[in-house]
C-alpha cells in the first residue's frame, strides 16, 4: 500500500471557553523533520506531542500549528493599567497629542500587557492530546488517498517499461543475426586479404559477440520489475527501497542501451528512460 508523504490534517474542539485548533501540514522529506508551532500554555506538552505525532507520522517534513481562540471573558492578556498610564505620562511631556495616537503607541510597549495564564488541568491535557490524534488521523487518511493516485502512475509506467522490454526481446533475434552477418562479412574479407591466425581470430569473435549480448541484462531487469511489482502490494509504504529498486532498473536500460547497435532498440531505451524518470519523480513522494 503506497502511501503520499504529502498530507493536511485539521482538528478543532473547545474546552473552558477556549477553542483550540490543530493545522499539520506535511511534505516529501528523505527524513522526519518536524516544526511545531504552539501558544506558551501548551509548552510543558511539547515534548509528549512531538513524541505522538512521530510515531505515526515517522517521515516527511511536517509543519504542526496549535492556536487558541479565547472566548467570552477568559482572555489571559491584560492590561497593566498603571504602566500603560506611565507611558502615556511621559510622551505627552514629551509632546502633547492625541491621546487616541499616543494609546496606539503605548500598548505595544513593555509589559503593558501581562498574561495571567492558569496550569492546565487534566482534562485539557487530555482533551489537546485526543485532538493531535485526531489531526494526525487525518493526515494518514489524506496520505493513503494520495498514494493511491501516485501508485495508479507508477502501476501504469513499470507496466510500461515490462511491455517494453518485451519489445526489446523481439527486435534482439533479428539484431543478433545483423550483427553475425557483419562480423562474418568482416572476417570473410579480411581472409581474402591476408593470413590471419584462427585462433586470434576465434577469440575476437567471442569477445565481440559477448559484447553486444544484452541477455543477462534483459534476466535483470525483468526481475528488478518484478520486485518492484511485489514491493507496490507491500501493506508498509516503503519509498526508500522503492527508490533503490529504481536505480538498479536504471543501471540494466543504460546497459541495454550502450550495447544495442541497433536504432530501434536504441529508442526503445529511449523511451524505457522517459518512463524510468518519471517513476523516480514519484517515488519522491512516497512514504
Amino acid at each position: 500500500m503506497i502511501q503520499s508523504m504529502t498530507g493536511f490534517g485539521k482538528a478543532q474542539t473547545t474546552l473552558y471557553s477556549k477553542k483550540t485548533t490543530i493545522e499539520i501540514r506535511t511534505l516529501n522529506s528523505k527524513n522526519l523533520d518536524l516544526n511545531l508551532k504552539i501558544p506558551f500554555l501548551y509548552k510543558e506538552l511539547e515534548s509528549t506531542i512531538r513524541k505522538n505525532i512521530s510515531k505515526k507520522l515517522f517521515r516527511g517534513n511536517i509543519d504542526v500549528i496549535i492556536s487558541i481562540d479565547y472566548l467570552e471573558k477568559n482572555n489571559p492578556n491584560e492590561i497593566n493599567r498603571e504602566v500603560l498610564k506611565d507611558y502615556l505620562n511621559q510622551l505627552n511631556k514629551i509632546h502633547k497629542g492625541d491621546i487616541n495616537r499616543y494609546i496606539e503607541i503605548a500598548i505595544k510597549l513593555p509589559d503593558v500587557l501581562k498574561k495571567n495564564i492558569k496550569e492546565l488541568n487534566k482534562d485539557e491535557k487530555d482533551n489537546l492530546f485526543l485532538l493531535v490524534e485526531r489531526a494526525v488521523d487525518k493526515v494518514f487518511k489524506y496520505r493513503i488517498n494520495e498514494g493511491k493516485s501516485i501508485e495508479k502512475d507508477l502501476i501504469y509506467n513499470i507496466n510500461f517499461l515490462e511491455n517494453q522490454l518485451k519489445k526489446i526481446d523481439k527486435i534482439d533475434t533479428s539484431r543478433k543475426e545483423i550483427i553475425n552477418k557483419k562480423l562474418r562479412s568482416l572476417v570473410s574479407k579480411t581472409k581474402t586479404s591476408q593470413e590471419i591466425d584462427e585462433n586470434r581470430l576465434e577469440q575476437e569473435l567471442i569477445y565481440y559477440v559477448e559484447k553486444y549480448d544484452i541477455n543477462e541484462e534483459k534476466k535483470r531487469l525483468l526481475n528488478h520489475i518484478s520486485y518492484f511489482k511485489k514491493n507496490l502490494n507491500y501493506k508498509v509504504s516503503n519509498g526508500k527501497k522503492l527508490g533503490f529498486i529504481s536505480q538498479e532498473i536504471g543501471r540494466e536500460i543504460n546497459t541495454i542501451g550502450s550495447k544495442a547497435n541497433h536504432s530501434k532498440l536504441q529508442r526503445i531505451v529511449v523511451d524505457m528512460k522517459d518512463s524510468l524518470e518519471k517513476i523516480k519523480e514519484q517515488i519522491q513522494n512516497v512514504l
